[in-house]
């Protein structure tokens, strides 16, 4: 403290020696983001609270819109020559962002040039695996990580004699057609993200490939393998529902989630960042609970995989600049700051040791659902097929899934039909991404 007041004084001296101009201009930090409501008071608070922890840089948040418009926005920038020093980008851009020349500074060699204290392994790997090249190097900074979990409308399962929460497919379906006769007319289950929840998620916590090359996290010359005998069964399953209506398709992204918190469909998987909506939303008891997994596949459940979103660190700044960064970063990894985000945003908290604080603190025994996806994350040991998964045109791929599952659920389709034509034209997408990307 003795020394914080010294310096202080001194630079007061300076100042008024020069006519009270400041003895050191602020090296500004442009931080563009994707975060509205509640975290976007997270983010606004962060910047402020690192401004206030020291005087040699200034964060800068600034929203630029949802997740592909911040991308789309930054890299833009990028080529007109004004980029953002650091960016949000939704975990499935992180392959695009790989193979834009230039135009990133990977945080690993950011850190070291900095020479900031930067452990990757004090991060939880199910986390890092996915923004980390095969030899461990962490590209970008985990930020707001979420992952799948199913939501449960608690009234509803009493309403209907149902016991136990299911826990596996079977036990989902089983529920879902008693929840429809006692009144659930509509909706017996569903789910947001269709790709995510039916296809990525599905995959990575049954062990089995998305795709070729642990899932592109190897290399851009990945095939996709998801037609397999698991995917396949599983929709074939759910077109079966979906004709009286013990499951109803709500939709490629998060626009239907407003059906669980209305009550019209009881269980429903989308996002663990849903909390807050639910929270403030569900005027019944709720809870949620790791992702359903079939019992006849060999080692389910496995690990789940996250939704979310990394900050990336922009090409061509300067060393002032980028020592800057790397400072705000580090003052990101602190093991109380992860642990205050963590209770405030209900994303997950990207160390082991923020996460072990909040279990040691009893954080969990009032809002287990909190630690849900912590615990499908943490699981099992990441695989080849769980660690994450980095595809090209990942937006674009994501779309056109979702295209040949809405035709087999319409029965335009049967089911390997709609997944075979879905890796044969994403395979397509793939190989035009491959010959733009960076080798």
């Amino acid at each position: 403290m003795a020394f914080r007041q010294f310096g202080a004084a001194a630079a007061i001296a300076v100042a008024l020696a020069f006519g009270a101009s400041p003895a050191f201009a602020v090296t500004e930090i442009q931080w563009w983001h994707a975060m509205t409501g509640g975290n976007n008071d997270v983010v606004v608070k962060l910047a402020n609270d690192f401004n206030a922890s020291q005087s040699e840089y200034k964060v800068v948040p600034t929203y630029k819109g949802g997740y592909a418009d911040t991308m789309n926005a930054g890299i833009a920038a990028f080529r007109a020559g004004n980029a953002p020093h650091i960016m949000q980008v939704f975990e499935v851009g992180t392959a695009t962002m790989m193979a834009a020349t230039g135009a990133i500074k990977p945080v690993y060699k950011l850190m070291q040039e900095a020479g900031e204290k930067f452990d990757p392994s004090s991060y939880l790997p199910a986390i890092t695996g996915y923004y980390s090249t095969s030899k461990g190097e962490m590209l970008s900074f985990p930020f707001n990580s979420s992952s799948t979990v199913m939501w449960v409308n608690l009234d509803a399962l009493k309403k209907a004699d149902i016991a136990e929460i299911p826990k596996t497919w079977p036990d989902v379906f089983a529920a879902a057609k008693k929840l429809k006769a006692a009144g659930y007319s509509n909706c017996g289950f569903s789910n947001a993200w269709a790709t995510w929840v039916n296809l990525e998620q599905l995959s990575a916590w049954h062990n089995v490939p998305l795709a070729s090359k642990a899932n592109g996290l190897d290399g851009f010359d990945t095939v996709l393998q998801f037609n397999g005998p698991l995917q396949v069964k599983h929709l074939e399953n759910l077109v079966e529902l979906q004709k009286d209506k013990t499951y109803d398709y709500s939709g490629r992204t998060n626009t239907g989630e407003g059906r669980f918190t209305s009550g019209e469909c009881p269980i429903f998987l989308t996002s663990s960042a849903f909390f807050g909506n639910v929270k403030s939303q569900a005027k019944f008891n709720w809870t949620n609970a790791p992702m359903p997994y079939y019992p006849d596949a060999k080692g389910a459940p496995q690990n789940s995989i996250i939704g979310g979103a990394s900050l990336w660190v922009m090409g061509g700044k300067t060393p002032a600049e980028y020592k800057g960064v790397a400072k705000f970063l580090a003052f990101l990894s602190d093991t109380d700051r992860q642990v205050e985000i963590h209770k405030a945003s209900g994303y997950l908290p990207i160390t082991k040791a923020a996460y072990e604080k909040a279990k040691a603190e009893g954080f969990y025994k009032d809002q287990p659902y909190l630690e849900t996806p912590l615990k499908e994350l943490t699981n099992k040991e990441p695989t080849e097929n769980s660690r994450g998964l980095r595809l090209g045109n990942m937006v674009q791929l994501r779309d056109l899934w979702a295209e040949e599952i809405e035709q087999a659920l319409a029965g335009k389709k049967t089911a390997k039909q709609a997944l075979d034509a879905a890796v044969e034209r994403g395979n397509q997408m793939l190989r035009q991404f491959e010959k733009t990307a960076v080798r």
